[in-house]
């Protein structure tokens, strides 16, 4: 296979012929120009497959030059990748960069190992505006190793092939879509199928950090930086080096701490509260959000750098509505896996409650049919069948639940409801634990935790 050739477009000489040396030594074939003028003729003779381009030729250091070139380029060669070079006064320029077409925009110095990832995975990514209509998944009901990630449908196996893609690389992935639709599951198998594998896999879910915590949880603290900080702790970026950091909810990051997180994402250092060592981080981040992120920003409300440093590639998860034919596979796959995890037989489900569940809207997606399978198969444990209605009472005691009447404000405690609640529940249930915690909606463990907390007596009466 023969070496990828890089332009290199910049006025300074020393920095063309660092960039050259670098490139060389990575087993790049590189070339660089040094004014706009020729860039264009120089792009036609050399072919390159990727091109560094500089924001700035003369003492204007407005990146204007630099940015009418881009347009130039692109409108001559529309897929040609584009890395922008840029000081951090012309970042927010670059940003707009990125929206015209460049596929990143590095700050000037650059780190060298940023600077060779951003290129190996820009080159490893490109294929990907090719339409696919075949996935190496073929006629499979799993995506490879994943055998907890299962569907047929063409736009499951778009996701599965465009997420296989992506994990050979380090690029920074944005996973959107609607809640229940599978975006954590799939993050997982991004880690799983990338390079770092074998290093953590660390998640953060940001819409449950407060604002406040944010600094300590992120990048850690020093003993004594602040009341009731008793020891040093590690944060979440220092955990993941080496692996990968899920940020799940980023759309719920307030503002005030967007900055904060596109700082340790640019720069790919960190300093931990009362701290003034500098960290390194090398961390592949993976974002993913159930919010529409350009509206938001287009609000004031995200911002717009640090929506283009997390989705160099966004991965969009349909609704389970949309990927009907997967639902049968998905039914039958939560029957097993209930069953096996408490040893019980499997129900037989005919085909008119299976085309019944087919057409159902689920607007909890694959989280609220799991629910409704495991919830349906111990309510009725022991039946050989579940039929329509089985489910119907899942479906119903779902819908009633929200126009329960409630005691009035004052009236009674939330320890009080509770305590009555689980009482209510195990003497319905016969003091069956399973069965118990799967009607209240919880996990057996989160129920022997809530029985000793309350002093409950759980064993099956005479």
């Amino acid at each position: 296979m023969s070496k990828a050739k890089i332009l290199i477009i910049d006025d300074d000489q020393a920095v063309c012929s660092s960039l050259r040396l670098l490139l060389k030594k990575k087993g790049y074939t590189a070339h660089s120009v040094n004014h706009p003028s020729v860039a264009l003729e120089t792009i036609v003779e050399f072919e390159p497959d990727l091109i560094l381009l500089d924001m700035n030729f003369t003492i204007n250091t407005t990146g204007k030059q630099g940015m009418a070139l881009l347009s130039r380029i692109l409108e001559d060669h529309e897929d040609m990748p584009v890395i922008l070079l840029t000081g951090w006064a012309t970042v927010q320029l670059a940003v707009e960069g990125m929206k015209i077409g460049a596929r990143d925009f590095l700050a000037k110095p650059w780190d060298n190992d940023h600077l060779v990832k951003s290129i190996a995975d820009i080159l490893a990514l490109s294929p990907m505006n090719i339409l696919r209509t075949k996935s190496r998944f073929g006629d499979s009901e799993q995506a490879g190793n994943f055998p907890h990630i299962i569907g047929i449908s063409q736009e499951f196996l778009e996701v599965m092939d465009i997420a296989t893609r992506v994990a050979k690389t380090d690029a920074s992935v944005l996973i959107t879509g609607e809640s229940g639709t599978g975006k954590e599951v799939i993050s997982e198998a991004i880690h799983e199928m990338s390079k770092r594998a074998n290093n953590e896999f660390v998640k953060v879910n940001l819409g449950g950090l407060s604002t406040s915590l944010f600094e300590s949880e992120m990048f850690g603290h020093k003993k004594g930086a602040f009341t009731g900080a008793i020891a040093d702790r590690i944060g979440r970026f220092e955990k993941g080096h080496k692996g990968t950091i899920f940020l799940d909810e980023i759309g719920e990051l307030p503002l005030e701490n967007q900055v904060k997180l596109l700082r340790a994402l640019q720069e790919k250092t960190f300093e931990p509260l009362g701290s003034s060592q500098t960290r390194k981080s090398d961390v592949r981040v993976i974002s993913a959000t159930n919010k529409d992120l350009q509206s938001m920003v287009n609000q004031g409300a995200f911002r717009e750098d640090l929506f283009y440093r997390i989705n160099l590639i966004t991965i969009h998860l349909p609704a389970l509505r949309e990927r009907k034919e997967d639902i049968p596979l998905l039914v039958k796959h939560f029957v097993k896996s209930t069953c096996r995890a408490y040893d019980i037989d499997y129900p037989l489900i005919d085909d008119s409650t299976m085309t019944w569940l087919k057409n159902q809207t689920y607007p909890g997606n694959i989280r609220q049919i799991k629910n409704m399978i495991e919830r349906s198969i111990l309510l009725n444990m022991g039946a050989k069948t579940l039929s329509v209605k089985e489910f119907q009472q899942y479906s119903s005691s779902q819908v009633s639940s929200g126009s329960v009447s409630l005691p009035a404000v004052g009236k009674v405690s939330l320890q009080d409801m509770e305590i009555n609640m689980i009482k209510k529940a195990l003497a319905y249930h016969h003091h069956s634990i399973s069965k118990t915690a799967a009607s209240l909606g919880i996990t057996r463990s989160s129920l022997y935790r809530r029985l000793e907390k309350h002093n409950i007596p759980h064993e099956p009466q005479s």
